[in-house]
């Protein structure tokens, strides 16, 4: 009798280990999201489902063009790439993107500017003529847009976004299984 009670003891604890490791990486380190609508298309499809790094900020800092998932003001959680990083001054101008006035190539949406035939991707602006009125990205914030970049409520329209709101980074694009691939940032 004492070796089955013993038994059910080992096995209890091997349970509870492995929830509570299961809820520290799920809390701490990496957690699914799921691509809700099309602001990220080419890139990312609505309903394709990722693993959010939650790390990766805790030691570095985002990088341009990495995707991120972050707190939006509608108690929503949104997934965009980053495009400017704090003190950056943000231009397009003839579909092309310009950060502190040199010009950046996004490979990632070259074969939506081959199907817009109606005009431009992205519109021209300046960061000051969005509607927050701001001349740089402020310090400890992102600015980000998605990839449909005629259809993306962004950081042109929410303004830019603070650090603590970032969640993590998200490279992973695991289901649908013959969808699953790693989103590079370039």
């Amino acid at each position: 009798m004492a070796k089955k009670k013993n038994e059910f003891w080992e096995w209890t604890k091997a349970l509870l280990i492995a929830v509570a490791l299961a809820a520290i990486i799920r809390y701490f380190l990496f957690a699914p999201i799921v691509v809700d609508g099309l602001s990220m298309m080419p890139t990312l499809k609505d309903q394709d489902r990722m693993i959010v790094n939650k790390f990766s900020y805790k030691i570095g800092e985002p990088k341009r063009f990495d995707i991120i998932v972050f707190h939006a003001p509608e108690q929503k959680d949104y997934i965009k790439r980053v495009i400017g990083l704090p003190g950056d001054k943000i231009e397009y101008k003839d579909d092309i993107l310009y950060v502190n006035g040199k010009a950046y190539e996004e490979p990632y949406l070259e074969e939506y500017k081959k199907q817009a035939q109606d005009g431009p991707l992205t519109d021209n602006f300046t960061l000051e003529e969005t509607p927050v009125g701001q001349m740089t990205v402020p310090e400890g914030e992102l600015f980000v847009m998605g990839d449909n970049r005629r259809f993306s409520k962004d950081s042109r329209h929410i303004g830019s976004i603070p650090m603590e709101k970032v969640i993590g980074n998200t490279s992973i694009v695991y289901w649908p299984i013959k969808d699953a691939h790693i989103v590079t940032s370039k």
